[in-house]
């Protein structure tokens, strides 16, 4: 099979600001398998949890440094190409991943969820998120996505530097929002939070029961991830049944192992393909999170149609969809996932179902016309070097699902081991959304 690489730009129509900082614009790579005159394609790009970091440079890299090893095989079975995998990073390996996957579904001319017998008549209403910002900015964002889409569903990102009456404030000014457009439209709206790690254990404890009282049905990721998986885990458990609202791993989640140390002490966990390395483990994520009695959201970073199709294709798992950022951006390339009023759904077409639309050939430009390398930069072995450039409450969400195994108590069963080195050795940061 042929392996090609190109870098393309992202920019968000409002910048989106979380606790650890603002993001406006990406560079992403588009990663491309092709055989027997299918193109198989993928995305990946660098994103920062705070705790791991990854820079799209690095990402180019380690695929660069595998092309030679991958050019001689053939795109199936993707279980011979699980050891070649295994070696990249996360985000490297998501790439690669996404594009197999494609190209496989073209292969059987069907769409990755009917190969796993998924049903796309499953999936609910998509989340969209307002970042951090004065309450007169973040209202006036709200009231741009509902005249974008029904949005029925609001995540606030929270965890400001300003602090939690800050917090507060936005919770206030938002539920109040959303109370007079339930008025209006006499539908059911939900208020989801996510602190992004923003928070210290005595100030989560205090804002988790007060935001159960606002009406919120969902708080992620209240504390920053730790290292060490077992302090980890003990965070999540101090904070475990103190009001009736849903309990959500994300920055702490990375792989099944991680689903399965923080199984007892939350009530569902974020996947984001970027995290989790593709779809491979993403699949295998969504299905053990729903045998446990776990909630799976499904989430994104600063990331294209491309890279959100390939997560919808895992929408019918769903249980709270957070796939938002490609409808925020001015020059997204390409087209896939069916938006319905606030509801998205996998493509009907073959593989993740995406295309590229017109004119999108010039915004992605090439990586490797004489060999790997990247747009801006040259790429030898696994090395890059850069070339010089110029009071009323919203409708709580439903209650946090009951376990099927282990509790919320912070004495569960033993921790397994925590998430797995990172491959790459890039610490630079990079953007997140």
């Amino acid at each position: 099979m042929r392996v090609r690489l190109r870098r393309f730009s992202l920019t968000k129509a409002v910048p989106l600001a979380i606790s650890r900082g603002t993001t406006a614009a990406v560079e992403h790579l588009l990663v491309e398998v092709e055989q027997d005159g299918l193109i198989g394609r993928g995305e990946t790009g660098g994103f920062d949890t705070g705790l791991r970091a990854y820079e799209t440079d690095a990402i180019a890299a380690e695929l660069a440094a595998l092309v030679s090893e991958l050019e001689p095989l053939a795109p199936e079975p993707l279980q011979a190409l699980e050891p070649l995998l295994a070696r990249l990073s996360p985000p490297a390996r998501c790439g690669l991943d996404l594009a197999l996957h494609d190209w496989w579904g073209q292969r059987l001319g069907q769409p990755l969820h009917r190969l796993w017998g998924l049903d796309p008549g499953a999936c609910v209403a998509t989340s969209v998120t307002l970042g951090l910002g004065e309450p007169a900015a973040v209202l006036a964002r709200l009231e741009r996505w509902w005249q974008q889409l029904p949005a029925s569903r609001i995540k606030l990102k929270l965890g400001s530097p300003a602090g939690s009456d800050h917090d507060r404030a936005l919770v206030q000014a938002v539920t109040e929002a959303m109370a007079r457009r339930q008025d209006q439209h006499q539908g059911t709206l939900e208020l989801q939070v996510d602190a992004n790690g923003g928070w210290d254990l005595a100030t989560a404890q205090a804002m988790v029961p007060w935001l159960a009282d606002q009406g919120v049905g969902l708080v992620e990721q209240p504390l920053a991830a730790l290292a060490d998986p077992v302090a980890d885990r003990a965070g999540f458990a101090a904070l475990a049944g103190l009001a009736p609202l849903a309990l959500v791993a994300d920055e702490s989640c990375w792989n099944l192992a991680d689903l399965l140390r923080l199984a007892p002490v939350v009530d569902g966990i974020n996947i984001k393909l970027l995290k989790s390395g593709g779809l491979s483990e993403a699949l295998l994520m969504a299905r053990c999170a729903r045998r446990l009695g776990l909630g799976v959201m499904l989430g994104c970073y600063s990331d294209s149609s491309l890279l959100n199709s390939a997560a919808a294709q895992l929408l019918p798992l769903v249980e709270w969809p957070d796939l938002d950022s490609h409808l925020n951006l001015v020059d997204d390339p390409f087209l896939g996932a069916v938006l319905e009023g606030d509801c998205l759904r996998p493509s009907p077409l073959p593989g993740l179902g995406v295309h590229w639309t017109p004119g999108a050939g010039d915004a992605a430009t090439q990586v490797d016309d004489d060999g790997p390398k990247v747009a801006g930069s040259k790429v030898t072995g696994s090395k890059v070097t850069r070339a010089k450039t110029a009071p009323a409450k919203a409708a709580p969400s439903k209650p946090p699902r009951s376990k099927t195994d282990g509790s919320k108590a912070a004495g569960g069963r033993k921790s397994p081991s925590g998430p797995s080195k990172d491959n790459s050795k890039a610490k630079a940061k990079g953007p997140e959304a």
